[in-house]
């Protein structure tokens, strides 16, 4: 029995005949595959976030990947994606550590303070009596935290309170999270290792069901996630490296935590403010206010020229995008598909305005429209247009 060839190439088997199926048979196809599809994505929803963002990292990651493919090309479908989920997995281990160190050094430094209160209870703050209601407010702060063993009580009450069903909730999600994260990393490496493969499969896909349009859509959508990337991501961690080389040197508890936290809010416009201005009232809280306000302005400064000159030449550059657009695109994609829309949503918009500009003619592309669609009307008749006018 001859073994088939499971590794041929796209494109490589195609028909001669144009009528293989009737009419009716090709209609009774379509809705056939149209069912497969849906239940192929209902099988899939829980992990589509999983394999968009191996979509997401492989389209961010091939030029650089490419570069080594070609280098070394001998190692281009096995050691080089195995290298390239390495460098992605300590990319996520790294932060992780940097963020988990200092919290569990934090942790023990709290749970020391917890057992001294819990001997000798809290005593009010000075400016609580100062307060409205503050001869009523003192009285029950002793009533509840200053005397011993007042803080175990009511820590009693908050677990009673839920306190425990939202930790459960809380470790159950973060399980699920770790599988889906290695569940991308394991669609990342067959994305990287196939890419050829699957990049012709969808450019001989896209033009058999939309022509040229579509492989024109795709280019644009892979160029919209290129720039996002870059002036994302990058962007984002060149923010998070001045500011926080500026909270070390203003005295901010943390600044390598602050720092990375920056980095990451800074990936969403405007989000760096929210880390920034904590910091600032950190210091604020120590004393320290020439320094808080130091870090108000350079933040300030940093953002606005992140937002407002670097993100849109390379966002804008890369999608031939108003900045507007992309703005839009990054917000509205954010609330409608969550951490994913940073990059979704731009590339949407990306293929949107690229497909209005080849309709209406001020782009060349496959669906431009035909000259007589748009020839310029005469003057109406009974004189020229200015004598209607008039």
């Amino acid at each position: 029995m001859k073994q088939e060839d499971q590794g041929s190439p796209a494109g490589t088997w195609t028909r001669a005949n144009q009528d293989m199926m009737s009419v009716p048979q090709k209609r009774a196809g379509l809705v056939a595959a149209a069912m497969l599809f849906i239940a192929g994505v209902v099988t899939l929803k829980d992990f589509l976030p999983a394999l968009i963002w191996a979509v997401i990292f492989a389209i961010g990651l091939w030029p650089t990947f490419s570069k080594a493919a070609r280098r070394w090309p001998r190692h281009r479908h096995e050691l080089i994606p195995m290298l390239t989920i390495a460098i992605v997995l300590l990319v996520f281990i790294v932060p992780v550590v940097m963020i988990v160190v200092p919290l569990l050094s934090d942790a023990h430094a709290a749970s020391l303070w917890v057992a001294q209160v819990h001997q000798t209870g809290i005593a009010p703050p000075a400016f609580l009596g100062e307060l409205p209601y503050g001869a009523k407010l003192v009285p029950l702060w002793q009533q509840e935290l200053g005397r011993p063993g007042g803080i175990s009580a009511l820590a009693s009450h908050a677990m009673q309170g839920g306190l425990l069903a939202t930790g459960r909730t809380v470790g159950a999600q973060a399980v699920h999270r770790l599988v889906l994260i290695g569940f991308m990393l394991l669609a990342l490496f067959f994305l990287l290792r196939d890419a050829d493969d699957v990049v012709e499969q969808l450019r001989v896909g896209s033009r058999r069901a939309f022509g040229a349009a579509g492989e024109d859509v795709g280019r644009q959508i892979i160029n919209s996630v290129h720039g996002t990337v870059n002036g994302l991501v990058l962007v984002g961690l060149g923010e998070g490296v001045i500011l926080g080389i500026a909270y070390a040197v203003a005295g901010v508890p943390h600044p390598t935590l602050f720092g990375l936290l920056t980095a990451l809010l800074a990936m969403i416009p405007f989000g760096a403010a929210i880390a920034f201005c904590v910091a600032a009232l950190v210091l604020l809280a120590g004393g320290s206010t020439v320094a808080a306000i130091v870090i108000l302005v350079l933040g300030f400064a940093v953002t606005f020229i992140a937002d407002h000159f670097v993100r849109p030449v390379l966002i804008g550059g890369a999608t031939r995008l108003p900045f507007v657009w992309v703005l839009l695109g990054i917000l509205g994609g954010v609330e409608a598909y969550g951490l994913v829309g940073l990059f979704m949503g731009p590339a949407i918009m990306a293929a949107l305005i690229l497909l209005w500009r080849e309709w209406v003619g001020s782009q060349k592309g496959p669906i431009n429209p035909l000259a007589s669609e748009i020839a310029p009307a005469g003057p109406a008749e009974g004189g020229t247009e200015a004598e209607d006018v008039a």
